[in-house]
């Protein structure tokens, strides 16, 4: 079925998470066409030739025909950077095909959601600017199964000081730094800009060292928020110094999730479980956004999805979300 599809377009295909992406979704589909969108065709090319099955474009976001020929016909746009012009989601829905955003902020999704409000029969329009393309969210969303009433989620990482990512992400970074400095959380019930301590928290890690994180300004606590019964939702980060690697170690994350709620049988409690991965983050990444386009397309978990604007959760569900998870290498245990 995959194989009679028109290639799904990764713009930003050649980067850090959008390479990745693409030979995860290889991985996933091993027949749907691909092809990589990039400003440099060369790394485009060589891309396309390692997975297969694929072929490269120059992509010209200036340009609402992204600078491709008027007979160009695609399953799905898929973007790995900041499109401010947001030409790649207008050609998306003048396709009327999928659409995926992957670097959108909580605080940058406006204009977005106004395109999509403007022509909401055309496209099915995924916002997943998410931690790690919303596998997060998800195992969240897995492990809260076993309350009856959520009454808070705190989310930490801990990612080495070398795992910055690529051109992209330190962009989005920059980003985050000059527009909100502010992160969104949920506290007692209330949407709030944390300033000050109230951005911070000290969390423990897998191995019980303590860190002090820095709330991010993510999708997942309104997401989570709207999923859930819990007044408290934030997502902190920390950076592990290089120095502090043991001997041998390579690169690595963690991500620790930790419940409060009534459990089924009346009592309140607390539960930790942590996702452990030795590549860096942006492999977690790549493989979210894969699952979410092989669900757009239809091509696992049920039929292609209709128009509509969504989020990870209203897509994917969280048991098979964490089942692929473990079958790439990710470590998932209570904590």
């Amino acid at each position: 079925m995959s194989a009679q599809m028109n290639p799904v377009l990764i713009i930003g295909g050649s980067g850090v998470v959008g390479s990745r992406a693409a030979r995860a979704l290889r991985r996933l589909q091993p027949a749907l066409p691909i092809t990589i969108g990039a400003r440099d065709l060369a790394r485009a090319n060589a891309l396309a030739k390692e997975i297969g099955g694929a072929n490269a474009a120059r992509i010209d976001l200036e340009r609402q025909d992204l600078g491709l020929p008027a007979d160009a016909a695609f399953s799905a746009v898929v973007v790995f950077l900041k499109d401010t012009s947001l030409n790649s989601m207008k050609y998306a829905q003048a396709k009327g095909i999928p659409y995926v955003a992957f670097s959108d902020f909580v605080f940058d999704i406006g204009p977005a959601v106004a395109h999509y409000i403007q022509k909401p029969g055309s496209a099915p329009i995924l916002m997943l600017g998410h931690f790690l393309g919303g596998t997060v969210t998800l195992a969240t969303l897995h492990f809260a199964r076993e309350f009856q009433r959520l009454h808070s989620i705190e989310i930490s990482a801990v990612f080495d000081e070398e795992d910055v990512g690529g051109p992209a992400a330190k962009g989005d970074m920059e980003h985050v730094a000059q527009s909100v400095p502010h992160p969104l959380m949920l506290k007692d019930g209330k949407f709030l800009w944390a300033r000050g301590e109230e951005a911070t928290r000290v969390f423990r890690g897998v191995d019980g060292t303590e860190w002090k994180g820095q709330a991010y300004p993510l999708l997942d606590v309104v997401s989570l928020a709207a999923a859930t019964d819990a007044k408290t939702v934030r997502l902190d980060f920390a950076v592990r110094p290089t120095a502090s690697r043991r001997p041998g170690q390579g690169l690595s994350h963690e991500v620790i999730i930790e419940l409060v709620g009534e459990r089924k049988d009346g009592t309140t409690g607390r539960v930790r479980h942590a996702l452990t991965d030795d590549d860096v983050h942006s492999g977690m990444s790549a493989r979210g956004a894969a699952l979410a386009v092989e669900r757009l397309l239809g091509l696992a978990g049920g039929p292609p999805v209709a128009p509509g604007l969504y989020h990870p959760e209203g897509l994917l569900d969280p048991v098979y979300v964490v089942e692929r998870l473990k079958e790439f290498g990710t470590r998932v245990q209570r904590v």
